[in-house]
């Protein structure tokens, strides 16, 4: 029995044929090794202490290895599909049900009376997109305010007022990243198992490469099995370089390695992916936390956006994801999922009103091209 140092803390047993005469002295050697192997896979969990001094021998074989991943000849990028449409119809074509279903009704036909009945059949289709009370409430009574100073004279002229009241409450405080920046930039992943977390990263990495940007993967989902390599399967198609370790391996550790290829080769953007976090899980979420320490400490001033990503098809049950997110991840932004199927789509708005985390990006398919930037006006219109 032979043992292979795979990864610092990580090993793996090959088995085959053995020597009888060996067999004891084989034994005894291979309990000295991994005495020592253990022993230097030690690593000092003191968030203070810097991580180039706590893994500089144990992490030389990964970093060597992640080098040698980067270093092999690139794998061509995956022949994007043409598009059938913009966003714009995309979004129309995926929100279709709750705009037929919910909103048609109130626009349409020969009642075109702005009443108090119109008023509750609005509030109850707002409720059931999944916008939420505090959000339906703020668009009925900005909505009410124009009626009253005579801005609407029929239900067309509601319609528009609010599509126009939704967009204005979904527009970014802040700017995001440019996309043809060529200064650094970090992205952090974060979210549930199931709502096309590490998808995203790959659709993000072809969207800034397509901009100009040079982006590198981290692999930090090191809890959930294959996750590395779901991953690296989108690396490949995107053309991007990635770092990962083994399944098991310390999550900071990677985006440590990650951050030191990121510097070497003169990249600038970084996304990483992070373990499907439920967000009642405590102690991953502060695993979340010290991965935040390790890219404060080695990459201080970049920007860096901590985007959630949402399951538009979880309704209300976002807002309790991005709450508890919101407080151990500094969330910057929202990435929502899965706006082609069955979601209602309102959530998006009640995220940005009640919680103020803006909407970064839409996905809208399951192709490599089907995350774009998010436009207020475009998801208003396509939504009501």
């Amino acid at each position: 029995m032979k043992l292979v140092d795979k990864q610092k803390g990580d090993y793996m047993f090959l088995f085959g044929k053995k020597n009888k005469k060996g067999k004891d002295k084989d034994r005894k050697k291979t309990d000295e090794v991994i005495k020592e192997e253990v022993k230097a896979a030690e690593v000092i969990d003191d968030p203070d202490e810097p991580y180039a001094v706590q893994m500089e021998e144990s992490n030389k074989d990964r970093l060597s290895e992640a080098d040698d991943q980067e270093n092999a000849a690139p794998q061509p990028k995956e022949q994007k599909p043409e598009r059938k449409g913009g966003l714009f119809s995309r979004l129309r074509e995926g929100l279709s049900k709750t705009r037929n279903t919910l909103f048609a009704g109130l626009f349409s036909g020969s009642d075109d009376k702005i009443d108090d009945e119109f008023f509750d059949e609005l509030e109850e289709a707002m409720i059931v997109a999944d916008m939420g009370f505090e959000t339906t409430n703020l668009v009925l009574d900005k909505l009410r305010q124009e009626l009253k100073a005579s801005k609407i004279k029929n239900r067309t002229d509601a319609k528009e007022a609010i599509i126009r009241i939704i967009a204005d409450a979904m527009r970014p405080d802040n700017a995001f990243l440019e996309a043809n920046d060529a200064s650094g930039a970090i992205l952090l992943i974060v979210g549930v198992n199931g709502v096309g977390k590490t998808t995203s990263i790959g659709k993000l990495a072809s969207y800034y490469s397509d901009m100009g940007r040079k982006p590198i993967m981290a692999a930090a989902d090191t809890f959930r099995a294959a996750a590395a390599e779901q991953l690296t399967i989108w690396a490949e198609r995107t053309g991007t370089p990635i770092v990962k370790h083994g399944e098991g391996a310390d999550p900071a550790a990677v985006v440590f390695d990650a951050i030191a290829s990121y510097k070497a080769k003169g990249l600038d953007m970084l996304i990483c992916d992070t373990a499907g976090r439920l967000h009642n899980k405590k102690n991953l979420m502060n695993e979340l936390s010290k991965i935040r320490r390790v890219i404060d400490r080695e990459l201080p001033g970049t920007p860096c956006e901590v985007l959630l990503v949402l399951d538009a098809t979880t309704g209300q049950n976002a807002i309790a994801q991005a709450k508890a997110f919101g407080e151990s991840a500094g969330l910057t932004g929202i990435i929502i999922t899965k706006l082609d199927g069955t979601a209602k789509g309102g959530v998006a708005v009640a995220v940005k009103h009640e919680l103020g985390l803006p909407v970064r990006f839409v996905g809208v398919g399951e192709g490599v091209c089907d995350l774009q930037p998010f436009d207020a006006d475009e998801f208003a219109r396509a939504l009501i």
